[in-house]
């Protein structure tokens, strides 16, 4: 059975009657992300409320949580927050796109219908990082063992005579 949100509702009924709805969803059932972001995982809160601006319907969407993604440096899990807050004009055809402000993003609405999830994944796909890294280089990779970054710039030194003198000293 589809989740609520998951369900594709109509947006002129919706913007008409200034529909509210909470959702809590988990990352994981959004499908793009999932495409795009190996074992992604964690989920997201908020509300989106429904409403017309000069003749367009627009969907005004909060959202916050934190997404597990994997660290494409040391490969580790690390958890990215997310707190977005946006108004999305729900159009029919990308030709009515060149007539809204620019402060309004365009989202189309084939058939004049959008799910919740469609408006939460486009906004994740916006806010997420396309190559998951932690900030400042702060790998968790192991004390004292360097990360492949760290390796390509610090080849190890070779010294192979080292404890020759060692060695003569003995006989």
């Amino acid at each position: 059975m589809p989740s609520p949100w998951s369900k594709p509702l109509d947006i002129d009924r919706l913007s008409r009657s200034g529909a509210e709805f909470d959702f809590d969803i988990p990352l994981a059932d959004l499908p793009r992300l999932g495409a795009r972001s190996v074992g992604i995982g964690g989920s997201v809160r908020g509300a989106v409320r429904f409403g017309r601006r000069s003749g367009t319907a627009v969907a005004d969407l909060s959202l916050t949580g934190a997404a597990a993604l994997q660290c494409q440096r040391c490969m580790q899990p690390m958890e990215w927050p997310v707190q977005s807050t946006v108004r999305v004009a729900l159009l029919a055809s990308a030709a009515e796109a060149s007539a809204l402000p620019e402060e309004i993003e365009p989202m189309l609405a084939p058939e004049g219908r959008i799910s919740i999830a469609d408006l939460v994944e486009e906004e994740l796909l916006l806010a997420l990082p396309i190559v998951p890294l932690h900030e400042g280089g702060g790998c968790a990779a192991a004390p004292g063992t360097p990360t492949g970054a760290q390796e390509a710039r610090e080849p190890a030194t070779q010294r192979p005579f080292a404890r020759l003198g060692d060695l003569l000293s003995h006989k």
